[in-house]
């Protein structure tokens, strides 16, 4: 521990228990130094010559003179390849065993002595010294990986490695799981190390709380995804690439991952974006599907304290014609901090309050950590106790860290037995009334040395059976404790969709739940980071994230308040939240003004619902984010690929926040075809750019020249239908969901037409808006 964490430390926790933190840092080093071997003299290794290859399912095993390549195309279009023999599995990302081959790829001599492999999306080209290059069907090169380099212990132990990458010079990245300063990635160093910043964390501030080793890659060749699949700590430095001018000199745009240990594999996917997410939804599996509630609007606030605050707090929604969908409760309502316990004091009657609010359409969501107190006679840790649960050391002893509960130690959710244990806890909160759940301080947190590991790196760890220690485990921490918690629940309430966030994770978190920002710093950059959060998350495969509503500390203007409220309104999480400092955050705490706008938003998120629902069930189906970057459907497009301060929400609306203060209008570049100003319905024709007004009580908000939208009118579903340009079609999707449960609902296809300036709206199998059994409501708008 140096000055700087020990500084931070105090900060963070306060001078009370930071000398417990200072004491559990000391710990944590001294097991690290007798757990983990000496590193020593290395011996550095690359592929060599390619000597033979031998053809198999989806292709085949290339083997070199100081290794051997695998390459296998599968069914689904994913190319994996994977050194020293590595095989796709055992891997945390993949669901289940993984895809079968492609039995129609094959491999074949390349030119110079190398090897390819053709596959009918892809083909990839490997090079007598090991270079592996991923091409389209055309021969165009989408990227090109150097022959990579190992550095091993020459007296035994884990290997380090770095493989170093090409792109074409004017391709953009994306991705790397949650970034602040995206959702571009600029020229720089991102870790891969799942990291509380200990405190507000800005749009300079990496790493962050959910890292994945996932780059998107957008050029005017085409899209792809690259995801190198291991969980050890590990470093990507990015440099974009410079095209020539016209003088043929480009410099390609370059990657280089540095790994501290784990297997060399990785797995591409090309083509046009929607189809590289399907293919990694289909490799990482579906997105969980939220209850329709959880697409409503949630307030959260550490600090509520009790019972009668709570109350007090729904009444103000209430009073004031405010939709609220659901109440968060943070650690202030644990007895003294320790995890599925209920101060009785201050939440006497729980289970009735929870009903009361049930009754009004507002769920309990509560907070769960996965620290436990390390105190003899706690029924948590005499459970975990029996069951050999908590994560030890290389000496045998439970590792233990300081939280908010004090002493404590902490779950393997690396094995089974402990996921199933921990798993039969939420039984307790089940009986208490809560609804849902958000997993904190799970990267995993304990009060010392913010920016290093919480566990030791030496801590032992399950890992399904394999054994390993806590430098492979400790990115797949959250998400193992997401799997717990997410498959406790489906055993618990088999009937009910789990509502769960998670703030830590990897690849593949998307199967148990979404994530939120963490503690996002209150202020402009703190919007504009919510924003690139959200959307470099899903491009990674979460769909369902969203920021904590006016940054977690701090005290907001009412005009920032307002902004990142307006903005909150449009992204999958809608929460407002704040920490025990920042006071409190409800709407009318900012004066009337800012009160009426919010009042706007969150009617407008209330009508918006079906269209969230439908986008819901579009992401589990297809893997496609409710919230997308504007130059999804037209990634050629160069000036959109740059635009990082708009979205699309779905197909069918753009939405363009104000994330400057003082601002009234601002610049909109808008993609190819009609859009509609929701506000006003003058049609502006893209691409381009156009200024438009952003008074304070709402933002630009766009909708796409025939889209079909499902809303919520005054007396149900509605159809709001956007004219298509005459002569012109479009259309949109409807999923009728009941809210909740198992039931694969319809979805319903629609199709606008505009003749001759009269709009009409058909169901794709042939049912007409004219008929009396139509079964929804259609309003048409700009027609004017």
């Amino acid at each position: 521990m140096n000055g700087r964490d020990l500084v931070r430390s105090v900060r963070v926790i306060g001078s009370g228990r930071a000398a417990r933190g200072v004491r559990a840092a000391w710990r944590r080093r001294r097991i690290d130094a007798a757990g983990l071997p000496r590193r020593g003299a290395e011996r550095a290794r690359v592929p060599g010559q390619v000597e033979s290859a031998e053809p198999g399912p989806g292709g085949g095993v290339i083997r070199f003179s100081r290794s051997e390549l695998r390459i296998m195309v599968a069914v689904n279009g994913a190319v994996f390849w994977g050194w020293d023999g590595a095989a796709p599995g055992p891997s945390y990302a993949l669901a289940g065993s993984g895809p079968e081959p492609d039995p129609r790829a094959v491999l074949e001599p390349d030119k110079d002595g190398g090897w390819r492999v053709v596959a009918e999306r892809v083909t990839v080209v490997v090079s007598r010294h090991g270079a592996v290059e991923v091409c389209t069907p055309g021969g165009v090169v989408l990227r090109r990986e150097l022959p990579p380099r190992w550095w091993e212990p020459v007296e035994g132990g884990v290997g380090r490695w770095m493989q170093r990458s090409e792109v074409a010079a004017d391709a953009r990245f994306f991705g790397l799981g949650g970034r602040a300063s995206g959702p571009r990635l600029r020229d720089g160093s991102y870790r891969l190390w799942n990291t509380d910043p200990g405190g507000s964390f800005a749009p300079g501030d990496d790493p962050l709380y959910l890292t994945m080793p996932v780059q998107l890659v957008v050029a005017d060749a085409g899209t792809h995804l690259i995801f190198y699949d291991t969980t050890w700590d590990g470093t990507v430095v990015l440099r974009e690439g410079e095209e020539g001018a016209g003088s043929g000199h480009d410099r390609a745009g370059r990657c280089e991952l540095r790994m501290d240990g784990g297997p060399l594999r990785c797995w591409v996917m090309v083509g046009p974006p929607a189809r590289v997410l399907l293919t990694w939804a289909s490799l990482t599996g579906a997105p969980a599907l939220p209850p329709a509630w959880a697409l409503g609007h949630q307030h959260a606030r550490w600090g509520f304290g009790s019972e009668q605050e709570v109350r007090r707090i729904v009444a103000g929604y209430q009073e004031r014609g405010l939709p609220l969908d659901a109440v968060h409760l943070d650690i202030d309502h644990y007895d003294d901090h320790r995890v599925f316990t209920v101060d009785r004091e201050r939440f006497p009657k729980l289970p009735v309050l929870a009903e009361e609010l049930r009754r009004d359409g507002i769920r309990l969501v509560s907070i769960v950590d996965p620290a436990v107190r390390a105190a003899p006679g706690e029924a948590v840790y005499d459970g975990g106790t029996a069951v050999d649960a908590f994560v030890r050391d290389a000496s045998g002893r439970p590792v233990r860290g300081v939280v908010w509960a004090g002493e404590s130690v902490y779950p393997d959710f690396t094995h089974p037995r402990a996921r199933q244990w921990w798993g039969g806890l939420y039984e307790e909160r089940l009986e208490q009334g809560f609804a849902g759940f958000w997993h904190d301080m799970n990267e995993p947190v304990s009060f010392n040395a913010f920016g290093e590991p919480t566990l030791p790196r030496s801590a032992r760890h399950a890992l399904e059976g394999r054994g390993g220690d806590h430098r492979e485990a400790h990115n797949v921490y959250g998400l193992c404790m997401a799997r717990a918690g997410y498959e406790g629940l489906r055993e618990l309430a088999p009937q009910e969709r789990p509502f769960l966030l998670t703030r830590s994770g990897w690849a593949g978190v998307q199967r148990y739940g979404g994530t939120w920002s963490g503690d996002v710093a209150t202020g402009w950059p703190g919007l504009r980071a919510s924003l690139s959060l959200v959307l470099g998350l899903g491009l990674c495969g979460v769909p369902y994230s969203g920021p904590d509503v006016g940054g977690f500390d701090g005290s907001p203007s009412p005009e920032l308040y307002l902004r990142w409220f307006q903005l909150g309104a449009y992204l999958p999480l809608f929460r407002t939240h704040a920490s025990l400092r920042a006071g409190r955050r409800e709407p009318w705490e900012f004066g009337s003004e800012v009160l009426e706008h919010a009042r706007a938003a969150l009617l407008e998120r209330r009508r918006l619902l079906p269209y969230f629902v439908t986008l819901s069930h579009l992401a589990r189906r297809t893997g496609a984010p409710y919230v997308r970057p504007v130059w999804w459907s037209a990634p050629e497009d160069r000036a959109l690929r740059d635009c990082e301060d708009a979205f699309l929400l779905g197909d069918g609306l753009l939405v363009a926040p104000v994330l400057d203060p003082g601002a009234d209008r601002r610049v909109v570049r808008l993609p190819r075809g009609r859009w509609y100003d929701t506000a006003t319905e003058r049609a502006y024709e893209g691409p381009g750019q156009v200024v438009v007004d952003a008074p304070l009580s709402r933002i630009p908000v766009f909708a796409r020249a025939g889209a079909v939208l499902p809303v919520r009118g005054d007396d149900g579903l509605e159809l709001e239908t956007w004219a298509p340009a005459p002569g012109r079609t479009g259309g949109g999707l409807v999923v009728r969901d009941a809210g909740d449960g198992w039931d694969v609902p319809e979805l319903e296809r629609y199709v606008a037409r505009n003749h001759g300036g009269k709009v009409t709206v058909t169901r794709e199998d042939g049912t007409g808006a004219s008929e009396p059994e139509w079964p929804v409501r259609v309003r048409v708008r700009g027609l004017s």
